[in-house]
């Protein structure tokens, strides 16, 4: 993966390595029993008549079968095939045509090949400068080995510096866009449903305002609604409604939209409601019943747990009428949704009833706001209030500690004026003793 720059450092002078590569290349056709003509005696014929560009462009052309290379010698190759297009005023050019090949089958290798594909794509990328567009299309061909691969955890250390590509890049909107896919498709490869989604969601961002009812922005906003509804660790459907494209389905995909509505805001009953009036739509949209059934009662009690945020208790009679349940299976619900991370609390079984210490909210709106400003309201006055006592003990302390010291001074001036049965044994006078003689 890409990483620290890399400097590429082959001995000999750029006609002997083109020879070299040339001659080795058509050694592999010969091995591999492949068509086409020798190519070596054509391009020295190049290099003689200085046309060093036309010769690249030969060997580049016919640079695919070193894929089939010996294991250990196909990054060796592919290494001296970089160093000579460098040599080029212009080796851009030819960097495609050698990401193509990095993207297909190495059969030489079939249980190493994606890594030694990487690991070519990595040296093209980091020899390439950081702020050429060029950058873009190799790191599109890392990509699609990533995702031919199923080996993503190799991209995710370099996720963050995606952004700072892109803006050192300076590419359009909708080659970002394919960006994002591509990434969200290795990340699907993977088994990284939550990556996948991000990674959606940033590529419908990439969709300008006036292009929010486009064809194409309709199909990516039908599949990133899909995956959010599908998903079974995904209940926060806000991210999807500030979307354009998304609102754009409003008209295009009515029912698309009201569904996305429902379980934006909306209980169970909404979507039984819903299921009735569109008898077999969701079969018919590939959708999951089951799944959307127990997504909607999670997000259900977690909206009976954000309405009882007073109170900070839910009877299980209350839990088992809102999502349509028999009153035993309450706990193994109210365990889920403690397990989704949408609501904190315990189970109280003696007096049946959920206690809630933390509760999610589906939707922040108007309401919400009002609560929270209540709750800082009366934060405010209950820190008020702790102020003030902190300042009467204060003042309370100083005014003990000031009277200690006066009586402290008192006693000490009491004490050096002779007072309270001392004094000075000097100044004392001599007592008379009389004594009766015999």
């Amino acid at each position: 993966m890409p990483g620290p720059a890399n400097t590429l450092l082959i001995e000999g002078t750029t006609e002997e390595l083109i020879d070299e590569l040339a001659q080795y290349i058509d050694n592999l056709r010969k091995s591999q029993n492949g068509e086409g003509p020798a190519i070596s005696q054509e391009v020295n014929n190049l290099v003689q008549e200085k046309k060093m560009e036309e010769a690249l462009k030969k060997l580049v052309t016919a640079s695919a079968v070193l894929n089939t290379a010996p294991e250990k010698e196909i990054i060796a190759a592919y290494n001296l095939l970089l160093h000579i297009t460098r040599q080029a005023p212009k080796p851009e050019m030819f960097l495609p045509k050698i990401c193509s090949n990095l993207t297909k089958p190495i059969p030489s290798s079939p249980n190493n090949g994606a890594g030694i594909a990487l690991a070519i794509l990595s040296t093209i990328f980091n020899i390439t400068s950081p702020d050429k567009e060029t950058r873009f299309h190799i790191f599109m061909g890392i990509l699609s080995v990533i995702r031919s691969s199923s080996n993503f955890e190799t991209l995710k250390p370099q996720l963050k510096n995606i952004e700072a590509w892109l803006a050192a890049w300076e590419i359009d909107d909708e080659d970002q866009r394919k960006l994002y896919l591509e990434v969200a498709e290795a990340a699907l490869a993977s088994g990284e449903g939550n990556e996948a989604y991000g990674y959606l969601i940033r590529a419908l961002r990439t969709v300008p305002t006036d292009e929010s009812s486009s064809e194409e922005a309709r199909k990516l906003a039908l599949r990133a609604l899909k995956f959010a509804l599908i998903h079974p660790a995904h209940f926060d459907f806000q991210d999807l409604t500030s979307l354009d494209a998304i609102q754009a389905l409003r008209k295009s995909d009515p029912v698309h939209f009201e569904l996305l509505e429902i379980f934006t805001s909306e209980m169970l009953d909404d979507f039984n409601d819903f299921k009735d009036e569109h008898d077999d739509w969701i079969e018919s949209q590939n959708l999951d019943r089951d799944a959307l059934n127990r997504k909607m009662r999670l997000l259900t009690l977690t909206s009976l747990a954000a309405q009882a945020s007073q109170t900070r208790a839910l009877p299980y009679a209350h839990i088992a009428k809102a999502l349509q349940v028999p009153t035993e299976d309450v706990e193994m619900w109210v365990i889920d949704v403690i397990r989704a991370g949408l609501v904190e609390g315990k189970l109280s079984q003696l007096n049946q009833q959920f206690l809630i210490h933390r509760s999610t909210y589906r939707v922040f709106g108007e309401n919400q706001w009002r609560e929270v400003a209540a709750r800082l309201d009366m934060w405010r006055k209950s820190l008020i209030g702790v102020l003030g006592v902190v300042r009467q003990e204060k003042e309370n302390f100083i005014i003990q500690k000031e009277q200690e010291m006066r009586d402290l001074e008192a006693k000490a001036n009491g004490t050096n004026q002779g007072g309270g049965g001392g004094g000075n044994y000097r100044n004392r006078q001599p007592r008379t003793v009389e004594v009766e003689a015999d």
